[in-house]
């Protein structure tokens, strides 16, 4: 009787190292920065609330699902900067502009007409993200971590590198996020390389420099698009 081959191929399970001490510390961070700056700046939710159901009567909040650790679903929330029903991309885009979507999973904030004129000056400020601040409180995501992607984002820009990219805890703010954001592209590489270095470096020492980095970038008003 002739052996049977398994037409599937096994993949090599990425083991991420073993960090207890930094990831307690971490954790115990995000809870307590990410607690205190939801009461502090509760007045500030309000009015940003108030202002985006004014501008079009639309959503306040947009979630959307990403990938979490370890591959989990997970949904994140933001202000909502777009127009209503935007993610639906086969009515927003036209084949051209989807083709250029696909290429880095956005486009730019000038260029997309679905953003609103408030959406432009949140996303530009960076404030759209606030409300991730309880995603982060209830530890779906950290403060500090390779960017939350979409599942077709990550297993079209990553191939073999997708488990070991959640093998950790996205987060809000990341090595990427604060080197380059703009020129640091899919297309390049450069991307990738810059969040999978901080999968293989992260450390409490890496995590302290980006969240400098991030302040500078967030009041030097060089906010996402």
């Amino acid at each position: 009787m002739t052996e049977k081959t398994n037409e599937k191929t096994v993949k090599t399970e990425y083991k991420v190292k073993n960090k207890p001490v930094y990831s307690f510390v971490k954790r115990c961070f995000d809870i307590f920065v990410s607690g205190l700056a939801l009461i502090l700046f509760s007045w500030l939710f309000i009015i940003l609330a108030i202002v985006v159901k004014c501008n079009d009567g639309g959503k306040v909040f947009f979630r959307q699902k990403r990938v979490g650790k370890n591959g989990k679903d997970i949904f994140i929330s933001k202000f909502r900067t777009m127009k209503p029903d935007a993610d639906k991309l086969e009515r927003s885009f036209t084949p051209e502009e989807y083709e250029n979507y696909l290429k880095e999973f956005k486009l730019e904030t000038e260029n997309d007409s679905r953003i609103t004129k408030v959406g432009k000056f949140l996303r530009k400020t960076s404030l759209d993200e606030l409300p991730q601040l309880w995603d982060i409180f209830v530890g779906k995501i950290s403060i500090v971590g390779p960017r939350p992607l979409i599942r077709l984002e990550l297993e079209t820009k990553y191939n073999d590198d997708a488990e070991k990219l959640v093998s950790v805890k996205p987060g809000l703010t990341g090595w990427w996020a604060v080197n380059g954001r703009n020129n640091c592209t899919y297309m390049s590489g450069e991307r990738q390389k810059a969040e999978l270095y901080y999968v293989d470096n992260r450390s409490i020492m890496l995590d302290i420099k980006i969240l400098f980095k991030t302040f500078t970038a967030v009041f030097s008003r060089k906010g996402a698009n």
